[in-house]
């Protein structure tokens, strides 16, 4: 499928930037693909130039170094002062490993703007536990470095059924490090989180309950810090905007040159999507299948494209309807009007009935051995990459 004209597409605004899918962290709810280890070329520093300079020729304006973990790349300051001479607004996502003081100050001098700093848990037990790694007195280091260099404050913690419980502690830890924002991001189902979404799935009644006490929070800690409640799509039965949507505003670049409409898209079958290494950004944002596969309206089906909210949500999200149906061009299956809607049900369903017939252990799990079999988890790891890498498909 071509676009019809340039004129009607709007440019990026929204550059994402996958320098690597090496990480030090084996967090189960990771967004990364789950045949990662499948993808292990990267882009070498001058090739990223070059297409940060296109994506910058073309309109793009934000540009986030993500992963993995980017500060793996040791020519991250140099792609960061490349990027801040390009008139780029710079900003890293880490889990911190790996971000002394020395290096914080080179990405400083180097022009980078802002550090979106990631947290499992306010606990060091669950943090390590969910993670697989011993890193929480690590990261609680890493916030005071970020905060020392005069960097906006800004965390980030992936919400489940394992961490709901302590939603009010986060913020509480949130608050005495000095961020001025906080991001609780609900799970979303894509990557190693499907794989483990039975384990991870919480119920409607622990969803609503934690975003009661978000609600209070927010209010107590207004004009001090902002704290965001990234949706549970699942139980609310709300399409999102998926990425503002398909080839709307954002290019993710992933480590190997691939260009996607989302940090999933490349599991979508069907799709062949521009290798930057050969194809220009602009011919791929404009002119390539992948990225007008699914623009505007002309793909919806009658529920979407006769839907009052189309303008909205867009139809929801793509990669979601292609695991829940096992087709990409259906309505979002979380949508109260997709005549798939019962199999989201179904799932909460399934953790409703999981909480009645178990009992869960008051303290938190630890990191100790097994126990990822006592949680039901597959961590995100080489081996686990290579063993379950196909186990990334529809309708389970």
């Amino acid at each position: 499928m071509a676009a019809s004209s340039n004129a009607a597409i709007q440019p990026p605004l929204w550059l994402l930037a996958e320098l690597t899918y090496r990480c030090p962290l084996h967090c189960v709810f990771c967004s990364n693909p789950v045949d990662y280890a499948s993808h292990a070329q990267e882009l070498d520093t001058e090739t990223w130039k070059r297409v940060l300079a296109q994506a910058r020729e073309l309109g793009a304006v934000q540009l986030g170094f993500s992963g993995g973990e980017p500060l793996l790349r040791d020519d991250l300051e140099e792609l960061v002062a490349h990027a801040h001479g390009l008139g780029f607004y710079t900003n890293l996502i880490t889990s911190g490993v790996g971000l002394t003081e020395t290096r914080a100050q080179a990405l400083r001098a180097a022009g980078l703007d802002h550090i979106q700093l990631s947290f499992q848990d306010s606990t060091r037990e669950l943090n390590d536990f969910i993670s697989s790694t011993r890193t929480f007195e690590l990261k609680s280091r890493v916030a005071a470095i970020i905060k020392s260099q005069g960097y906006p404050m800004v965390l980030n913690c992936v919400m489940h059924r394992f961490n709901l419980p302590h939603v009010g502690r986060i913020i509480d830890m949130a608050e005495r490090m000095g961020a001025d924002y906080l991001e609780l991001a609900n799970t979303q189902y894509y990557g190693w989180a499907w794989l483990n979404r039975d384990a991870l799935m919480p119920t409607v009644a622990e969803l609503r309950e934690a975003e009661a006490l978000v609600s209070v929070h927010r209010e107590r800690l207004a004009g001090r810090m902002r704290v965001l409640w990234v949706s549970p799509d699942y139980a609310d039965a709300r399409p999102k905007r998926c990425m503002s949507g398909w080839g709307a505003v954002f290019m993710v670049v992933a480590p190997d040159g691939r260009a996607l409409p989302c940090h999933s898209a490349r599991m979508l079958p069907g799709i062949q999507f521009p290798d930057l290494r050969e194809t220009p950004v602009a011919e791929a944002w404009y002119r390539s299948d992948a990225f007008n596969r699914y623009r505007g309206h002309a793909w919806m089906n009658d529920t979407c494209g006769e839907c009052d909210d189309r303008e909205h949500d867009l139809g929801g999200c793509r990669c979601q309807a292609f695991l829940l149906t096992g087709d990409a061009g259906q309505t979002d299956p979380v949508c109260p009007k997709s005549e798939h809607r019962g199999r989201v049900d179904a799932i909460l369903a399934d953790a409703e009935a999981e909480r009645r017939t178990e009992a869960i252990a008051a303290q938190p799990l630890r990191f100790v051995p097994g126990a990822a079999r006592q949680g039901r988890l597959v961590y995100r790891c080489d081996a686990n990459s290579h063993a379950f890498g196909s186990a990334q498909g529809p309708a389970r």
